[in-house]
């Protein structure tokens, strides 16, 4: 990501604008403001997360590491994600603003707009690594300058599998070679600064994922019908 992008998240003053309406938890639309420059950004603190029974709060933290993992991948799928011990209302992870059209999302990209498809299935892939709980279609963006973005991964790398998805439509299919090329070294090691977010048991798990879909070289097919989230949008 661009170093202007890291620089305004990681350094700029924070200006909260507004709540985000109809997430779980609270998240904020905030300016961050570096100077002469300024952007959006959306802003989830630890303090707006509502309990769960099989995530510990801290739910920034796996956005963090969400960003971290597609940059280590070079994938370019997650905003630029930094975290912030002073913010407004407390710790949380600050995420670069995607500016684009929210009526469309994966469902409409994928019935409207096949060039996308390459980077849908490579989503769908990163989401069985990280082992996204929470992939509804509104959680798939098309920037204004046409790039596809995946957000909020707040519910991923759980230790137990926990895959609930829209992104089925490219289940079965071989992975790219060159996909199985960049996710190798992750069967030996994940990148000290994604597993520090993370348990010894996320860790390893997130290991033993990426040994399975290396030997079976296809994208997983759900044989329940059961793993969607709620809302699918």
């Amino acid at each position: 990501m661009s170093g202007r992008e890291l620089t305004l998240l990681a350094e700029g003053r924070i200006e909260l604008l507004g709540r985000i309406l109809r997430s779980s938890n609270a998240t904020f639309l905030v300016r961050v403001t570096w100077g002469d420059d300024s952007a959006c950004a959306v802003y989830k603190p630890e303090a707006g997360e509502r309990p769960l029974s099989d995530f510990e709060p801290g739910l920034y933290r796996r956005e963090r590491a969400a960003y971290l993992l597609s940059e280590y991948l070079e994938w370019g799928i997650v905003p630029s994600t930094v975290i912030r011990e002073d913010s407004p209302l407390g710790i949380g992870s600050l995420q670069w603003f995607v500016e684009c059209d929210f009526d469309e999302h994966y469902f409409t990209l994928y019935a409207d707009a096949p060039e996308t498809h390459h980077v849908l299935s490579r989503i769908a892939l990163f989401d069985c690594i990280a082992n996204n709980t929470d992939r509804k279609s509104g959680h798939v963006l098309r920037g204004h300058d046409g790039r596809v973005w995946g957000i909020d991964h707040g519910l991923c790398f759980s230790a137990g599998f926990k895959l609930r998805t829209v992104i089925w439509d490219f289940a079965g299919e071989p992975v790219p070679g060159a996909l199985l090329e960049d996710i190798t070294p992750l069967a030996e090691a994940v990148p000290p600064d994604v597993a520090e977010l993370l348990d010894d048991a996320e860790v390893t798990a997130l290991q033993r994922r990426v040994q399975r879909l290396l030997h079976e070289r296809v994208l997983p097919v759900d044989r329940t019908g059961m793993r969607y989230p709620w809302p699918l949008v």
